[in-house]
């Protein structure tokens, strides 16, 4: 069966995907909005995922691989086994949740130019292998374009966006909500994984992706980026401004990437650098109420 291919942008960064499986493709409902016909653009792809489902690695084929980092910090989130061969191609091993299975790995070039989703066959969850492996590969290879892959969600009012950022299960897509409810103005761009961009003028960009978590937010569209608010769980509704330092740790924490790998890492301090010196960033703490939302717009807008 012939291979077909489409090519995406999100952040304005095009991939191609392929695969010789029609059905795979079409679960990529989310990724509809940033379909691309452009030539031009296909032309400057950052990266091709060929799509596969013929089973996982053989015990030969992963012979060569050595372990290099598990992530397994949350039981409900995907465990990610990371290894890495004499050649430095990458392997990436992914289980749904912590203790479950493996149902998908993903390989790929040193660059993270190149990879080729393995899926098993009794994967359950082709949707979630194929969101998890494009997802890594963005985060990756996006690193050193500027580009800030974050676990956030994201407002925009006024033309401007802000993204809220804060643990699993702080509130940010109740206190994103909450904006909705305050703001007849405000829209959701994204309640899961945003993109930050710092543009080559040095603009910096907030963009939708198609990678919302439960909710199906699907925009391809961006705003100049206005505020970052972490968020906390408190009493009452407070927020300040925080200093450099903080706010790093802020961003760098809520943000993809291979962070065992320097050259990654180097790349994420260089971005992240930038947003924090040039955007206004905060600490909000909250209750899961509108007023919290009135609170964090008032401080805000003394900026603007």
């Amino acid at each position: 069966m012939k291979n077909q291919q489409k090519h995406y942008c999100v952040a304005e960064h095009c991939f191609a995907v392929q695969s010789n499986n029609d059905v795979l493709l079409s679960l990529m409902t989310n990724y509809e909005p940033f379909l691309t016909t452009d030539g031009d653009l296909h032309n400057n792809t950052i990266f091709a995922l060929h799509i596969e489902q013929d089973g996982l690695l053989n015990d030969h084929q992963r012979l060569s691989y050595t372990h290099i980092f598990t992530d397994n910090s949350e039981k409900d989130m995907p465990r990610i086994e990371v290894y890495k061969n004499n050649g430095h191609d990458w392997l990436f091993r992914i289980s749904i949740v912590a203790d479950s299975p493996i149902c998908c790995e993903l390989t790929s070039n040193t660059s993270f130019t190149q990879a080729q989703l393995h899926i098993a066959h009794d994967c359950q969850d082709t949707h979630f292998c194929i969101d998890n492996a494009l997802m890594l590969l963005y985060a990756f290879r996006t690193a050193p374009l500027k580009t800030l892959e974050m676990h956030a969600a994201v407002v925009v009012k006024e033309q401007l966006g802000y993204v809220f950022l804060g643990h699993s299960g702080t509130g940010k897509s109740t206190h994103a909500r909450k904006w909705l409810e305050a703001f007849p103005d405000a829209y959701l761009l994204n309640d899961d994984n945003p993109i930050i961009r710092v543009m080559d003028n040095g603009e910096i960009r907030v963009y939708g992706s198609p990678w919302s978590g439960k909710t199906p937010c699907y925009k391809n569209a961006h705003a100049s980026l206005g505020g970052i608010v972490k968020l906390t769980q408190a009493p009452h509704n407070l927020i300040h401004s925080i200093p450099l330092p903080e706010a790093y740790a802020h961003v760098y924490s809520s943000a993809s990437g291979m962070k065992i790998e320097r050259q990654i890492v180097e790349h994420l301090y260089n971005t992240i650098s930038h947003v924090v010196t040039h955007i206004p960033c905060y600490l909000l703490q909250c209750l899961p109420d509108t007023a919290a939302a009135q609170v964090c717009w008032e401080k805000i807008k003394e900026k603007y």
